[in-house]
Formats: C-alpha cells, structure tokens, sequence
C-alpha cells in the first residue's frame, strides 16, 4: 500500500476491474472496499447444519442411554422445547435419524423411534464383531481407552449392585464405545456410535433388563482383565464368544415378541 503524489491510497490489486497497473485507485484507506482484517479476527457463526448435527448427536446418546423405545412417537413439540430449537431444525434432525435407521416417519401419524428387524439385528452383530474384535486384538498395550473400560466395568457393577439394569446398560455400551476407541479411527468412532443407538433399540424389546444385562457385567470384566493383562488375542477371542452368545439372545427373545406383539417390521 502507498500514497500518490496527490496523497491519495494506492492499493495493490490483481483482480479489481477498475485497476490499472495493477494498482486500485481508493480515495479514502479508511472506507476501502478491500478488507485486510484477518479471518481470526471474523469468528464465524456455527451454520444450521452444525446445530442439526449436534442435535442428531444428543438424540443419539438419549437412544443409546435407552431414554427412548422401539416404536415410542416422537412429539415434535416436546423434543424441540427440550433441545431449545425450532421445528424446521428438529425436522431436519429426524431427516438425519432416520437416514442413519433410528427413526421413521409414517405419513399422517409423525415420527417414531424405529423397531428393529431381524435382519438388522444380524448385520449389527456383524459389524460388532468385524469392528469390535480388531480393535482389541491389534490395540496399543498403553491406549488411553483401556481406563475408559474399567471405568464403564465399575459402572456397570454399581448399578447392579443398586439394581439399576438400565444404568448396567448404558454402562455396558460405554465400555464398548471404549473397545471400538482402542482402534484410534474417529471414522470408526461416529460409525459404531450409531450401531450403539441402533443396539440399544434391539435391547429395549427385551422386558428383562435383569436377564439381558446381568451375565455381561462378569463378561465385561474378564475381556478387561485379559487386555489389561496384555492378552488381546485372547481378550478378542473372548469378545467374539461374547457377542455371538449376546445376539443369540436378542433374536430369540425378539422373536418371542413378535410373535406375541404381532409388530410389523
């Protein structure tokens, strides 16, 4: 930037159309139309989509932590005074759900948390393993994770210990949140956080929180110990018989209810 003989700015510049000689004729440097602030100094304000994403994540974590049932309507007016955001918004939201088989719309009725078929109940378990047992098996021996499995097996046998099936539940899916962050992939994080959510469906067709959860808390522990021990072969082995006994007992059980229930899935 320099004066004229006139005093008057001279702004170098390659791409205004009124220059000349690649310079820009401004009369006054403090009304130029060539900003030179940095863009630190101009915070941005979060986009709507930013907002639709977190919103979609809060309502993840609520299906996760099992505050919503398979089948439960969803009221566009309670959700969207709870979470502090407009109904445009919160649609855009279940459109986010529903994309990732958490919710479903039915035309004249609203929006409902979706009930889990079979077949996806088949494929969760398959990702389960494919996912779950890898990250195990190669994890780094001191990964950070590990402190958040005991912390989630602690959990987990206080609220037994209370009586508290849904929070041994919820503790549960913390400690296979953990597992899946030993493979230190924030892909595989956001991935398996909707696997969560959409186990968490499948678990709440069970009546019996007692039944699904208690004999995981004992199985938790030993997957915890042989990987605190080093042994992550073993502690993936376990975790394999784990999961195939898990989903041998959320089809059976889920199809006594269909049976009973009459769903349509």
């Amino acid at each position: 930037m320099h004066a004229d003989s006139q005093g008057q700015t001279l702004i170098p510049c390659t791409e205004h159309r009124g220059a000349r000689n690649g310079i820009c004729y401004n009369p006054s440097p403090l009304k130029s139309p060539i900003r030179m602030t940095s863009a630190a100094s101009e915070p941005l304000t979060p986009p709507a989509q930013a907002l639709s994403e977190r919103m979609a994540e809060a309502l993840r974590q609520k299906i996760t932590q099992g505050e919503f049932m398979p089948g439960e309507r969803l009221s566009e007016q309670s959700l969207s005074e709870s979470l502090g955001i407009s109904r445009n918004t919160l649609r855009e939201v279940f459109r986010m759900l529903a994309k990732d088989g958490l919710v479903k719309h039915a035309p004249n009725r609203g929006v409902f948390v979706v009930i889990p078929s079979i077949a996806s109940i088949i494929d969760i378990y398959r990702v389960r393993r494919l996912i779950e047992c890898q990250a195990l098996a190669q994890a780094y021996p001191r990964h950070p994770a590990k402190k958040k499995m005991r912390e989630a097996v602690e959990i987990a046998k206080t609220c037994r210990d209370g009586g508290d099936w849904l929070g041994v539940g919820t503790a549960n899916m913390a400690f296979h949140m953990a597992v899946v962050e030993l493979a230190d992939s924030e892909r595989l994080n956001q991935l398996f956080g909707s696997v969560l959510a959409e186990l968490r469906l499948a678990f709440g067709l069970l009546r019996d929180a007692e039944f699904l959860h208690a004999p995981y808390v004992e199985m938790n522990t030993s997957i915890l110990e042989l990987a605190e021990a080093g042994e992550f072969a073993r502690a993936a082995a376990a975790l394999n018989d784990y999961l195939v006994h898990s989903e041998r007992i959320v089809l059976a059980v889920y199809a006594r209810h269909i049976n009973d229930s009459g769903w349509s899935v």
